[in-house]
């Protein structure tokens, strides 16, 4: 993919990445992390937000409004092509921490469908099955592999 996006630095284990997001509410740390969600087939979950300063933990329900939700959501998607680097072509799953969350996700999805699916293969989460992503319909949440 094409788009602007910030550096990331992976840690050790490429599980955990983390960024710098940088708006007019200055510089906010951000943090990916890659876990197990289910084991057959193997499916990771992508948790994403803001990184807490004291415990290092992610906050993904904050609304950091810092004039770059693009650039940030372009450098997590960035992170799915580093952790398949390093992990093979695994099923990522993505869900928002809210449902307006996951519409943003759904809106950003649709609108660079055409970039993303250059790369990735897309799917969505209706509840009760996992199916081809289409447009303007809505979903749970998202898997994705790398093509």
């Amino acid at each position: 993919m094409n788009l602007k996006r910030y550096p990331f630095q992976a840690k050790n284990d490429f599980r955990e990445y983390y960024f710098n997001s940088n708006g007019p509410k200055g510089k906010i740390r951000k943090s990916v992390v890659y876990s197990v969600l289910q084991e057959d087939p193997l499916v990771y979950n992508l948790a994403f937000g803001d990184e807490d300063a004291n415990t290092g933990k992610i906050i993904d329900n904050v609304i950091s409004n810092n004039d770059d939700r693009d650039f940030v959501l372009a450098t997590v998607a960035s992170t799915i092509h580093s952790f398949c680097d390093r992990y093979g072509n695994q099923l990522v799953y993505v869900t928002g921490s809210s449902a307006s969350r996951t519409r943003l996700y759904q809106i950003n999805i649709a609108r660079l469908y055409d970039e993303i699916s250059a790369d990735f293969d897309i799917y969505g989460d209706t509840g009760t099955e996992i199916v081809s992503f289409e447009r303007n319909v809505n979903y749970q949440g998202f898997l994705v592999r790398r093509k």
